[in-house]
């Protein structure tokens, strides 16, 4: 199996820098969202689409970024 319309792209969620990586494998769209700066995975989805699967993703990395507190340096 080999990955096919892989896309990456950053977006800014909350002040947070969050990349999406998104590609089709087996039919089914796969879509991670990571934090930019440490890397952390957020979100791992799958969809039928690739616009359910970011979107999904999407909202589960707000949900947590949204419970994250930031602390003044």
């Amino acid at each position: 199996m080999k990955p096919e319309d892989y896309s990456e792209r950053t977006v800014d969620v909350d002040g947070w820098q969050v990349r999406l990586i998104c590609y089709q494998l087996d039919g089914q769209y796969r879509c991670t969202a990571d934090n930019v700066s440490p890397g952390a995975n957020l979100a791992r989805v799958t969809a039928e689409t690739k616009e359910a699967a970011e979107s999904q993703a999407l909202a589960i990395a707000t949900e947590k970024l949204g419970r994250t507190k930031r602390h003044a340096v």
